[in-house]
């Protein structure tokens, strides 16, 4: 059965699950990447699928673009200039694969109206990308600027770190996750500790975690279901001799 289209009134609820599954593993790695990729002058050869910038250059895909005076989101596979066997583009087939599955309308529309859209990012788009880039898991996505919009380019380069687990910034990342897809607060931190294969079980009021190397962690969430506290608990190691 095909997935229905999307309205132009907002994001299908199925994509709001989706990406509050998905968005604070993303935004860790993006992180990452960032740390890894210098953003300065870039050159990028999709045929080739390298994306250089600082001396650094990694393979990508085009997942799609963002077109500013259009407000309109256009998968690769649906882009006439390059289409689903460009070899930019059959890297992400996957993701169009899962809305199908999944019933994302999405994920599988060849272009989006995002006109609609005035939440905290800086466009529709963006969203349409953390959801592509966390399907496809990987070392993030590229926002590549171009005259009249943005190109969205996923790294799938094996030289790529990707994000270890910390339980420091787990607040933030579930607070900026919650910002973009505030559907369920508690799956996001779930996916997120399941991504780092952090044990947990939920609780009436919240969750806890067996953390890595002894401790736990307990997460509290409010009457509206927003993440109130994090409190992490790390073993102590062995006492020196």
């Amino acid at each position: 059965m095909s997935a229905p289209t999307p309205t132009q009134a907002g994001f299908s609820p199925a994509f709001h699950r989706l990406g509050a599954a998905l968005a604070a593993v993303v935004l860790q790695q993006q992180e990452t990447l960032a740390e890894f990729l210098p953003r300065e002058d870039w050159t990028a050869d999709l045929t080739a699928r390298t994306y250089s910038s600082g001396g650094v250059t990694v393979r990508v895909s085009l997942l799609g673009s963002y077109a500013v005076r259009e407000q309109t989101w256009l998968w690769g596979w649906a882009n006439p200039q390059f289409g689903e066997d460009h070899p930019a583009v059959r890297p992400t087939l996957a993701v169009r694969e899962a809305g199908e599955r999944l019933g994302v309308p999405e994920l599988v529309t060849p272009e989006i109206d995002l006109s609609w859209y005035d939440g905290p990012a800086g466009h529709g788009g963006e969203l349409i990308a953390v959801v592509a880039g966390g399907l496809l898991g990987g070392g993030g996505y590229i926002g590549a600027g171009y005259d009249g919009g943005s190109a969205y380019l996923h790294v799938d380069d094996p030289q790529t770190p990707r994000a270890g687990w910390d339980a420091i910034p787990v607040p933030r990342l579930v607070t900026n996750a919650v910002t973009l897809f505030p559907h369920d607060p508690r799956l996001t931190l779930a996916r997120l500790l399941s991504h780092h294969r952090v044990p947990y079980r939920e609780t009436p009021g919240g969750l806890e975690a067996r953390l890595p190397g002894g401790g736990q962690a307990h997460a509290v969430f409010d009457e509206h279901g927003r993440l109130a506290e994090w409190s992490a608990r790390v073993a102590a190691g062995p006492a020196a001799g």
